[in-house]
């Protein structure tokens, strides 16, 4: 059995996206010209969750959408049955171009999901910023891609695993790591 050691609960992710939350609003002098982008599949979660903070905050709403990178991937996920790549849907709430935004996602590792997905952003519009939030950042970069907005920073092997798991997807709200 692998050995799991919880980092985050419930209580401990919906603090850090208030903090989050906060971090966004202040950075950008309110959130004019912000959208919030979700890249697949639990940076969407992510994303919805810090606009209803956020909204809560200002008093006003943040736009949300998600993009997703499959085509965009360097190790692009095929469907076995005959060998396409395997589409979900990118759906933004407005042109990104000359707009502020906010990549969201669940784990920063590598780096290699975040330059897929800013790829997938420039091919549909040229925003005049981007900028990256996510609930865990674990090390071990490849590319030189830093986060602006950090949940928790977790110093990992990279022999373990981090496990998001939200109540959208999982049913449960938790963050822990298991070793492979």
């Amino acid at each position: 059995m692998k050995k799991q050691a919880e980092i985050l609960d419930e209580q401990a992710i919906r603090r850090a996206l208030t903090r989050i939350a906060h971090e966004i609003i202040e950075r950008n002098k309110g959130i004019e010209d912000c959208i919030l982008i979700g890249i697949r599949t639990r940076g969407i979660y992510i994303a919805e969750r810090l606009a209803k903070r956020i909204e809560q905050i200002e008093g006003s709403s943040i736009p949300v959408g998600e993009v997703d990178i499959t085509l965009y991937r360097d190790d692009l996920t095929v469907n076995h049955e005959d060998n396409e790549p395997t589409l979900k849907s990118t759906s933004l709430p407005q042109n990104v171009t000359n707009k502020k935004v906010i990549l969201v996602d669940d784990v920063l590792y590598t780096g290699r999901t975040v330059r897929a997905a800013m790829d997938a952003l420039i091919d549909l519009g040229r925003p005049a910023q981007i900028q990256l939030a996510v609930l865990i950042d674990r090390g071990h970069r490849e590319l030189p891609i830093r986060p602006d907005y950090v949940g928790k920073n977790v110093p990992t092997s990279r022999s373990e695993i981090v496990n998001v798991e939200l109540l959208e997807v999982d049913k449960v709200d938790k963050v822990s790591i298991t070793k492979k």
